[in-house]
């Protein structure tokens, strides 16, 4: 009796459990499931299940993590015993949780193949783990072009690839022309975890009331099921104020400027065309840890592509595509000024650029590879 292959796969971020199910469009349903996934991503997959979901991994910053070390230390050793069973072995993001699981993989001489898919940032810190991936993955998939010169061996065997970026599989077509600032709706993306959205939505919300435009509050699709009372929890009676929408990519496309955290929704609002500032707030401790790591001269993603587009480097540079405030920066009278400042024909210019840098999406590709290596093994 035909036995059908088995796929595991470890996304524990709200970005990941996206592209990945853009990914699952391009597999095949019969194929069996497991590890750390939403399980709407594959709600027509009749063998997928998973273990832990997004909830389980829910942290923000230094001092989260080591609450509940215990509980990634016991989740690790859990994932890998069923890594082991598995055909293939699909890790995404979330470096610090998957790389122990390849890393334990290759010392127990598995031989199941390892596909890292959305890679670790080294280009931004720790560059010696470079080394250290190719080492005991077996198939590296970057989303960034400049990714592939991180990992020389890699290339020279043939086991990296530009794959193209997730999000030009996920987002609507590039706007025909930018709308005008005074009367388009005004995005506000004040982030996906609890502990991001109450540093950073209060200070959207004083910036939302001295705005005259229809401003709409982009909340996270893992907040669906929230009640409305529940939300307020999260967000403070002044949720009021604004139109909700589950849905980032028409949100943004509808909008003629957006105030977004941090993080992959950046790159995101830049794609589509709706001018942005970055904004984000964290704990000073966390900062300044950042700032010893981490060797870049911008934290928004656009901002980087478009100096390695330009330079050929991440990590140096002034360009800007959008501006960041960040920290004590991060004001009601500085998100105005940006907002007052911005020249939509410039952005709009800019993003064409990076869309053809970019070149398509990647889920296509990395689905092609992952059904390679299942019928293989």
């Amino acid at each position: 009796m035909f036995k059908s292959k088995r796929l595991f796969v470890s996304a524990c971020e709200p970005s990941a459990n996206i592209h990945l199910q853009f990914l699952a469009k391009n597999l095949d349903s019969s194929v069996q499931v497991c590890g750390i996934f939403e399980p709407n991503v594959f709600a027509h997959f009749p063998n997928a299940k998973a273990s832990y979901t997004l909830e389980n991994f829910a942290v923000m910053g230094f001092f989260d993590v080591i609450k509940k070390i215990n509980f990634f230390k016991e989740a690790i050793n859990k994932m890998i015993k069923l890594a082991e069973e598995s055909d293939v072995v699909l890790l995404m993001d979330s470096s610090s949780f998957n790389l122990p699981i390849a890393k334990a993989l290759k010392k127990n001489g598995s031989k199941v193949p390892i596909v890292y898919y959305i890679l670790p940032q080294v280009w931004a810190w720790k560059p010696w783990r470079a080394k250290q991936i190719e080492s005991i993955c077996d198939y590296l998939c970057a989303i960034l072009p400049f990714e592939l010169a991180m990992y020389p061996r890699a290339q020279k065997e043939k086991r990296i690839q530009y794959v193209g970026h997730p999000l030009l599989d996920e987002i609507p077509a590039l706007k025909e022309q930018p709308l005008p600032l005074e009367n388009g709706k005004i995005a506000f993306m004040p982030g996906s975890r609890k502990s991001e959205i109450q540093r950073i939505f209060p200070v959207f919300v004083k910036v939302a009331k001295q705005l005259p435009n229809k401003k709409v509050l982009i909340i996270p699709e893992h907040f669906k099921k929230l009640e409305s009372y529940e939300l307020a929890q999260i967000y403070g009676n002044d949720i009021e104020m604004f139109e909700i929408s589950y849905d980032a990519n028409t949100a943004l496309y509808e909008s003629s400027f957006a105030f977004i955290c941090s993080g992959t929704a950046t790159l995101q609002a830049t794609l589509i065309g709706t001018p942005l500032v970055l904004g984000y707030k964290t704990r000073n401790t966390d900062i300044l840890f950042a700032r010893i790591f981490v060797r870049l001269n911008h934290i928004g993603l656009a901002n980087i592509l478009y100096n390695a587009l330009h330079l050929g480097n991440s990590h140096i540079g002034t360009k800007q595509i959008h501006p960041e405030l960040i920290q004590s920066n991060l004001t009601a009278i500085n998100l105005l000024k940006a907002y007052n400042d911005t020249r939509p024909e410039l952005f709009f210019s800019q993003v064409k650029e990076l869309r053809d840098y970019l070149q398509h999406g990647s889920a296509e590709k990395v689905a092609t590879l992952l059904t390679k290596l299942l019928h293989k093994n």
